[in-house]
């Protein structure tokens, strides 16, 4: 395979990684709302930027704005919201490795929901998951947990609205293009956060004077909400989506390598064996025989 798209994988799980700690150094002036606000604006800037040079057609009559505004809340706006109130309470670190259960919820909700079917296969890499965020936590005879509850809630309730947007999606924007799907949910992300940010919190753009404020919106706007859509469709067109899917196992590996070299965070053992058990399980049950299907772009949820 060709070395660009191995290229492309790392610089990916490199960018991805680097999300939860442009985000943990924003929270020291935005608010959750306000990070998510800056994050979809600097995003939308690099897809209209790249739409309109490679003259890619926007087909603002082909998007049905009703029900892209309502799933890009569940699946953009307020999981971005939640991840920064979580890493309030969370280091970097650990919450790259909850949002890696983003998989299991969403093929939860879609036997829930929607009559996925399933396998066993399937099922034991929860389980194991399972097991690893129990390990994650610190669950163990005599103590509730070694994660702030609250900081954990948020994180699993982002994962959640990921799992929900996820299928939706598939479900409700059908026919778009990979570009079309990002400029309308980074349209509608940019207009319902920042409607939360300017009513319940103090936002200023005077922040942006700041080199360290102005390189973590570029990093998380720029690059993690931007340019990473175009590595991965790269590598979905020049490689397969199970190639390109890959960087989901290597973000939580990135993320704790940036807290641990930039944060200074603490990289404890429970954190390592409980990343191993739920990237076993999600690689598990995301292991059934993938179909690729002509034309059809791939699915992203982005971090």
């Amino acid at each position: 395979m060709n070395r660009s798209l191995y290229f492309a994988l790392i610089l990916l799980s490199l960018i991805w990684g680097g999300s939860f700690l442009f985000v943990k150094i924003l929270l020291d002036d935005y608010g959750p709302w306000g990070v998510a606000f800056m994050r979809s604006s600097f995003g939308l800037v690099v897809i209209v930027g790249i739409m309109l040079v490679t003259r890619r057609p926007f087909g603002f009559k082909n998007i049905r704005w009703l029900p892209m505004a309502a799933i890009s809340l569940i699946n953009t706006a307020v999981p971005w919201a939640l991840i920064g109130f979580s890493e309030t309470r969370l280091t970097s670190g650990m919450a790259s490795i909850l949002n890696a259960t983003t998989p299991l919820w969403t093929l939860v909700i879609g036997v829930v929901l929607f009559q996925a079917a399933t396998t066993r296969r399937q099922w034991l890499g929860m389980v194991i998951a399972l097991v690893g965020l129990v390990i994650l936590v610190g669950l163990r005879p005599g103590t509730l947990t070694s994660v702030d509850p609250v900081g954990l809630t948020g994180m699993l309730g982002a994962t959640l609205c990921y799992g929900f947007g996820t299928q939706l999606t598939k479900r409700y924007l059908p026919g778009l293009t990979l570009y079309q799907t990002t400029f309308g949910t980074l349209v509608s992300a940019m207009l319902g956060s920042g409607v939360m940010a300017f009513s319940t919190e103090q936002v200023s753009f005077a922040h942006l004077a700041s080199l360290p404020v102005l390189g973590a919106v570029i990093g998380l706007g720029v690059f993690g909400s931007g340019l990473a859509y175009v590595l991965f469709y790269f590598m979905v067109q020049k490689g397969s989506p199970e190639f390109a899917t890959m960087v989901t196992y290597l973000v939580p590996v990135t993320a704790l390598v940036w807290g641990f070299t930039l944060l200074d965070e603490t990289v404890s053992w429970n954190m390592l064996a409980g990343l191993c058990f739920i990237l076993g399980g999600v690689y598990l049950a995301g292991s059934k025989g993938r179909k690729k299907t002509p034309g059809r772009e791939q699915e992203i949820t982005a971090v």
